[in-house]
């Protein structure tokens, strides 16, 4: 045995250890649809979480303009000790003679007032928290979206590397099986050594290929249960790759759908209508306030009325109050104009959103068509590396033709099917990636 025949031994023999004691420490996979893997991501998901809270806070923060139709109502009390009071008779500069005061005073009692018209504020306040709420619910909506499409993506990504796994695996045991075949020929006498290290060669870069795919599954895993709220070694099963025929409208019909559902869009009308209802409060400010007011209170001393009283009296007033800010027909002014061109410039992005969402239905559309394509071409070329191979192994070892030829053809089938799963995975992704660009995921 050749000295790297040795080595290249003991080092298969290690890592089929390793792999091993690997093997046995690992957990069990659970099986879990895409379907499942959404549910999951939903409940787990941080990001998700944040929105769903930022949710509950804008509907408190309705209540909360509601709540300031209701009336004002304070209580208040003091308590002060009265300084003497000195008389300057004949000017600061004289003596003066004392005035005999209550050197204790006190006051407690309460008063409200009741807002009757404000200028419409109060009710432009409470249609822009609903409006907020409405915003946090598509974002709500949006944020779901990307998540499950992430989480698609990286289930796709598993599910692609098991079924390259799977392919690479049945090709090294096809090359181990070839490899005996190719050492025959040697010991008779019909190849030279050389054919069975370029064989050897293409199996030690396929099986180490089988190492850099086991990687990307356990990085692809360890992504999506981190996504679905799972520990870091929770392993993922995932469905196998169903040969499934996907519904394809045309773009027509995809933007219609997107103008009426698509998430990006729905955001962008109500932050327009957040600027216009922004907008008329500020032209809110230039009216008159109108209310009704009560106030009750017990004072000690009565100093207010003459004659005075030294003794505790107790006073109230009730009426309706009017008030109008004059000064804001030109402290407004610049106002309302930053408020006016706040709110075009917010419908020219309304604009600009609609289209963004055109081209990017329009783009996602064609690559989704162009993935479909790619399944079929992919089909029609496993059939013809598979007969270009079964060709090219029979020259071969018939001596007509290279072991390059076969090596070649061998790579060529292999590449053929990995493309096929690739097209099936990219097309399943592309029409997830179509269903959230028109607001159907």
């Amino acid at each position: 045995m050749y000295p790297f025949k040795k080595h290249y031994a003991l080092i298969s023999l290690s890592v089929l250890i390793s792999s091993t004691t690997l093997a046995q420490q690992e957990p069990l996979a659970s099986h879990l649809s895409l379907t499942e893997v959404w549910n999951k991501a939903e409940t787990n998901s941080k990001t998700i979480r944040m929105q769903n809270l930022k949710l509950s806070e804008s509907e408190e923060a309705i209540k909360d303009a509601k709540a300031e139709r209701l009336p004002d109502i304070e209580a208040e009390g003091e308590y002060a000790r009265v300084s003497n009071m000195p008389i300057y008779d004949n000017g600061l500069f004289h003596t003066p003679s004392q005035f005999e005061v209550v050197h204790t005073a006190y006051s407690f009692g309460g008063n409200a007032y009741l807002n009757l018209y404000n200028g419409n504020k109060t009710n432009l306040k409470i249609k822009e928290e609903k409006e907020k709420r409405s915003l946090s619910a598509e974002q709500l909506n949006l944020t779901t979206a990307e998540i499950k499409l992430k989480s698609a993506a990286y289930y796709l990504d598993l599910q692609r590397s098991k079924v390259f796994k799977e392919l690479l695996l049945k090709n090294i045991s096809d090359q181990e099986r070839q490899l005996q075949e190719i050492k025959q020929l040697l010991k008779n006498g019909v190849i030279l050594k050389s054919d069975v290290l370029r064989a050897e060669l293409k199996l030690s870069r396929q099986k180490m290929s089988l190492i850099q795919i086991d990687n990307d599954i356990s990085i692809a895993n360890q992504k999506l249960s981190i996504l679905i709220g799972e520990e870091d070694d929770f392993k993922i099963a995932p469905d196998s790759l169903a040969n499934t025929s996907l519904a394809v409208k045309t773009y027509p019909e995809y933007l219609d759908e997107a103008i009426s559902h698509s998430y990006e869009l729905k955001i962008s009308e109500r932050e327009t209508e957040l600027n216009k209802l922004e907008l008329k409060k500020v032209k809110a400010n230039v009216s008159f306030k109108v209310g009704l007011f009560a106030n009750y209170a017990y004072s000690y001393p009565q100093i207010q009325f003459y004659p005075y009283s030294i003794a505790t009296y107790g006073l109230g007033l009730s009426g309706i109050k009017a008030s109008f800010p004059i000064s804001s027909f030109y402290h407004n002014k610049h106002k309302t104009k930053a408020a006016e061109i706040a709110f075009q410039r917010r419908e020219v992005e309304h604009e600009a959103t609609t289209d963004k969402v055109r081209q990017e239905v329009n783009e996602v559309y064609l690559r989704y068509k162009e993935a479909i394509t790619r399944i079929d071409v992919a089909k029609q070329n496993i059939k013809q590396a598979t007969e270009n191979l079964r060709i090219v192994n029979n020259t071969y070892f018939n001596q007509l033709s290279l072991l390059t030829d076969l090596l070649d053809a061998d790579t060529q089938l292999l590449q053929t099917r990995f493309d096929l799963a690739a097209s099936q995975i990219a097309a399943q992704l592309q029409y997830f990636q179509l269903q959230k660009a028109i607001g159907k995921l």
